[in-house]
């Protein structure tokens, strides 16, 4: 008998994990319910003491729904095994906050979103976990920082807002001589163009809030990595402090996974048309956009992702007036603070996404007042650079 062929990704989105019921539905049931029924005292202990793959508690510890989905990210990312939170910003803290202790030391980038800034700057620190910030795309600093006990080290493979690559091959395998966890925040590079798992990373999380719904309608997360640290490390901690998604934000990621291949394609395609249409444009001091063979990092980002994702930053000349008359200018593209969504939406980072950071790190990291970060949904991109061109400052 000939080998079986594995199902290419887009196929996986689609079948991938599928448990049916007795009434073999053909869409995936939604189980809302907290708890299941065990058919006998003996059944209900031996439950709770080794229980059994495909047989439930509660829907804290688990459900079909979530199993559904959980399957079917893992193997998409090349995983072993997965947990889904009820939010990203649930895996991240979750993801981290299980494989820390007092006295363990991380090393994570510098460019981060600001909720995950929150959790290394204020939250560890408060449990004796020491943090050290680098600049992410510098080799030498990631290596300068590197300890003996250095148990984590935690960045995005593209930066949020000003899309900064790390080079996940050479960062983890500088973290495993040191015996550290790499963990990557995948958001930006998105399910679709993620090499995370074959260039060395231990754990890849997402919010899945973004390009996994993709239709801003739920919010969600997932932590993905070893049977040993899902099993051993990340699921005693989400299940005893409740940070699992709920079965029915379960099925409306499943739901979104069936499209995600052809939207965040799509939405790729157009970010680059996007992205080149701004280029040496007069109201335009810089567009970072790694897809553009001029962008600095262009070689590592066709090297990790293969296209530049789904997200295109620039800076405005004329700073927060220019990005306000700007955004104000606006029709099809809505001003909203999420992103990966099939409606195309602006942010200005300094004063949302970012505001809380102080000036002189913000001006570190890139997030000038004139940074525009615009998340290409599936409009028509000759309409959406047309309405970019005509609403840019004069």
């Amino acid at each position: 008998m000939a080998e079986k062929r594995k199902p290419n990704p887009r196929t996986l989105l689609v079948h991938e994990g599928a448990r049916r019921s007795q009434y073999n539905e053909m869409s995936e049931a939604i189980f809302l319910t907290q708890g299941f029924v065990y058919a006998s005292a003996e059944d209900a202990q031996a439950r709770f003491e080794d229980c059994p793959e495909d047989a439930f508690i509660y829907a804290r510890y688990g459900n079909p729904t979530v199993a559904m989905f959980q399957d079917r990210m893992a193997a998409l990312e090349g995983a072993e095994a997965a947990f889904a939170t009820a939010s990203g910003m649930a895996a991240v803290s979750g993801a981290l906050m299980s494989a820390l202790r007092a006295g363990d030391h991380v090393v994570a980038a510098r460019a981060l979103f600001g909720s995950c800034l929150y959790i290394l700057e204020e939250i560890l620190p408060r449990y004796g976990v020491e943090v050290t910030f680098v600049d992410g795309a510098d080799i030498t600093a990631w290596r300068s920082a590197l300890r003996d006990n250095t148990k984590v080290v935690f960045f995005e493979s593209l930066s949020n807002p000003t899309l900064e690559l790390v080079d996940i091959q050479a960062v983890s395998q500088m973290a495993h001589d040191v015996g550290a966890i790499v963990m990557v925040d995948n958001v930006f590079a998105t399910p679709i163009y993620s090499r995370a798992i074959d260039l060395g990373a231990d754990v890849v999380i997402y919010s899945t809030t973004k390009h996994v719904d993709g239709q801003g309608r739920a919010l969600g997360g997932i932590i993905l990595g070893s049977e040993t640290f899902i099993r051993k490390t990340v699921e005693p901690y989400m299940k005893h402090t409740g940070g699992a998604i709920s079965p029915f934000n379960a099925w409306v990621m499943l739901k979104g996974l069936e499209t995600m291949d052809l939207r965040v394609r799509a939405q790729t395609t157009s970010a680059q048309l996007i992205a080149e249409s701004l280029v040496g444009h007069a109201a335009v001091q810089d567009v970072l956009y790694p897809g553009l063979s001029s962008h600095s990092q262009y070689d590592l980002c066709q090297q990790q992702m293969g296209a530049g994702g789904t997200v295109v930053s620039f800076t405005l000349k004329g700073g927060k007036a220019a990005a306000f008359e700007f955004m104000n200018n606006l029709e099809f593209i809505k001003i909203s603070n999420n992103l990966g969504d099939a409606k195309s939406i602006i942010t200005h980072p300094a004063t949302t996404t970012h505001q809380r950071l102080p000036d002189d790190q913000k001006a570190l990291l890139g997030i000038v007042p004139g940074l525009m970060r615009l998340s290409v949904g599936l409009e028509d991109p000759s309409d959406l650079i047309a309405e970019i061109k005509s609403a840019l400052p004069k």
